[in-house]
């Protein structure tokens, strides 16, 4: 079996049915609504924050309705910030396939986001559980906050790995944690058990982006971007930003500099890839993963040793092994 096989091997059945609920919620009689709705559907990816609410909720309980619509809440205002994302960023692709402001344009685009946060909330609602809905709503905050943190670092001329986590706890690592846990609170765990799987959720979220943002300097198709496309959005990650503190190098630092305001050629990305790579960046980055993941799965060992403890661990491990 792969790791994904045996993550999804206790919520296997729960899945199909989600996936019926999800599927649903993604049409509309309007045509171009429709049309948009359906390619989302159709690039649901890993669905690893989903997979996240599930083997939460079933840590502490059974998985029923509410936590159905709690993680389609939480799928659904990750698309639209997907959506969004890709309109700030000017970006064509998403996964390998043109991004929907790409196909439909940034006007159809701006609208399918607000679409889909509308979603959200309707889907937080039929939890009948207003602490979801709190978590729901505080994760659209973060999200956006964590998009105009990296707007501003742009066109801030600072570098550090403080601005770079700030960026990442934001933007990524938040909706993991609330993803974690409020499949806990839906399961009926106590404060205790939801503030562990919050903690748990935002570690496996800092993995997730830091593994995302070592992709920048290796080359491969199954990535789904171009090399160096992180350093052409204006992007300085951790990567980088280890080896120029590491080594001080005039020269590195005044290229990232031309990164950070736009101005940098093509060939000077390669150059800042090449000495990322040999000055130990991405094996830096890669040792912070390892050691988030030791915590992450330290919270888990925590419990009783069962089927979905096991799960999580393998959980775990696909965050960091993945090569996507």
């Amino acid at each position: 079996m792969t790791l994904l096989q045996l993550i999804h091997k206790p919520i296997e059945s729960d899945l199909v049915q989600f996936n019926k609920l999800y599927d649903s919620m993604l049409t509309h009689e309007n045509e171009l609504l429709n049309s948009i709705l359906q390619q989302i559907a159709l690039r649901k990816g890993k669905q690893m924050r989903l997979l996240l609410t599930f083997l939460s909720a079933k840590l502490f309980g059974e998985i029923d309705k509410r936590t159905y619509y709690t993680a389609a809440a939480f799928e659904l205002l990750h698309n639209a910030s997907l959506v969004h994302d890709d309109i700030v960023d000017e970006s064509n692709e998403r996964r390998g396939q043109p991004s929907i402001n790409a196909a439909f344009g940034n006007k159809s685009a701006v609208l399918i986001g607000d679409y889909l946060l509308g979603l959200s909330l309707q889907a937080s609602a039929n939890t009948n559980t207003p602490e979801v809905v709190r978590l729901v709503g505080e994760s659209a905050g973060t999200l956006s906050n964590g998009e105009l943190l990296q707007l501003r670092s742009v066109y801030n001329q600072e570098i550090s790995e403080d601005i770079y986590y700030d960026i990442i706890k934001s933007k990524t690592a938040a909706l993991f944690a609330k993803c974690a846990e409020a499949g806990a609170l839906v399961a009926g765990a106590d404060k205790n058990q939801q503030e562990l799987m919050r903690e748990f959720g935002e570690l496996i979220g800092l993995c997730f982006q830091i593994k995302d943002d070592i992709f920048d300097y290796i080359a491969g198709a199954e990535i789904g971007k171009p090399t160096g496309n992180d350093m052409q959005e204006g992007k300085l990650t951790l990567p980088l930003i280890h080896a120029l503190f590491t080594v001080n190098n005039p020269e590195m630092f005044a290229i990232a500099y031309k990164v950070k305001d736009g101005s940098v050629s093509a060939d000077e990305v390669k150059t800042l890839v090449k000495f990322t790579i040999e000055n130990n960046g991405i094996a830096y980055a890669n040792d912070v993963i390892m050691t988030l993941a030791s915590q992450a799965k330290n919270i888990i060992d925590s419990f009783p040793s069962s089927q979905i403890t096991e799960s999580l661990n393998h959980y775990v491990d696909f965050i960091i092994e993945r090569n996507f």
